[in-house]
């Protein structure tokens, strides 16, 4: 019996900067026979996101073979009692069309009436478990505080403001890179300022936005942006710093900010980066705040959506340069 096709996506180079589609290839390739406890999941969702920049620099993903990433499909065949056929679940074997996966690899996705399957990779997966261990974990965002968030508009950013708007939070300020994202924040997310970066200094922004100071900065960019935040914080303020898109595509050429580094010690500020892998056990805590909020409509998932598996890579390029609202996700 013939065995079906699998579509991957193989890393063929590794670029000098920022990524192109020549540093792709997609590949036809035949599904093995299943072993004893695989299973075969043709995939639904795929995402991509910013921290696959650095996967693929030396030392990262490995070249001409598949490629990782948080993943959602359904088993089409299984010799996995653990995995029966029909299940979604959750796996890391992205970048194609269908993934053999085994029980220790895969997750079954929990069965939450009322809630899209997508917000598994959104507000409910990765990007949104950063945004709550960020606020809840490292910053310990109290009710009545100011925050900033930087990227404000990218997948991690908008779970921010809504989750730090349902825990109370007195100001959310955001940055984000166009108008009509800013808009966005304002009009949808519940950010009560939002700026563009392109438009003054960010110091300056931030300056006009919280007058009295931030309390708490979670961090997506680094570089000019945290320079700003700390010029900006109060005595004791925290700063969860998740992401550094600011320096993604020169790793070996970071911007010289922050330039006021020692004001951490000076006005005695705590500042914590943070892997959400090392955090996974936090995810209970996700479900039990956000599903309810979900069903009830107010929380809402921010979600571009690209239809496609041959769009893989222009969804991903889109991510590093900006083309998404939330969370970037593509459709299989």
């Amino acid at each position: 019996m013939s065995r079906p096709t699998a579509r991957a996506v193989h890393l063929v180079s590794r670029p000098s900067g920022a990524p192109s589609a020549e540093n792709f290839a997609f590949v036809d390739e035949t599904v093995p026979a299943l072993a004893a406890g695989e299973a075969l999941v043709e995939n639904v969702y795929q995402s991509v996101d910013p921290y696959m920049r650095e996967e693929m620099d030396e030392g990262g993903w490995e070249l001409h073979a598949p490629l990782e990433g948080r993943t959602i499909g359904r088993v089409v065949e299984s010799r996995a009692d653990a995995l029966p056929v029909g299940a979604l679940v959750f796996h890391r074997q992205a970048w194609r069309t269908h993934s053999v996966v085994t029980a220790d690899r895969a997750n079954l996705l929990p069965d939450f009436d009322g809630v899209p399957v997508s917000a598994h990779l959104s507000i409910l997966g990765g990007t949104g478990l950063s945004a709550w261990v960020g606020l809840t974990r490292i910053a310990k965002l109290q009710p009545g505080e100011t925050l900033f968030v930087s990227a404000a508009a990218g997948g991690v950013g908008t779970a921010a403001g809504r989750f730090a708007r349902l825990l109370g939070a007195g100001r959310i300020i955001g940055s984000a890179g166009s108008a009509a994202k800013v808009a966005h924040l304002t009009e949808h997310v519940g950010f009560d300022a939002a700026f563009d970066y392109h438009d003054a200094p960010i110091a300056d922004r931030l300056r006009e936005a919280a007058p009295d100071g931030l309390h708490v900065y979670l961090d997506n960019v680094g570089g000019a942006h945290l320079e700003a935040a700390i010029g900006a914080m109060r005595d004791h303020g925290r700063i969860a710093w998740c992401g550094a898109v600011a320096q993604y595509n020169s790793p070996l050429d970071p911007p010289p900010a922050p330039r006021n580094l020692f004001d951490v010690v000076g006005r005695s500020l705590r500042l914590e980066g943070f892997l959400v892998r090392e955090h996974l056990d936090a995810r209970p805590g996700l479900y039990d705040f956000a599903v309810p909020h979900l069903r009830s409509g107010a929380l809402v998932p921010d979600e571009t959506v690209v239809d496609g598996f041959d769009q893989v890579v222009e969804a991903f390029l889109g991510v590093l340069s900006g083309a998404n609202t939330g969370k970037m996700l593509v459709r299989l």
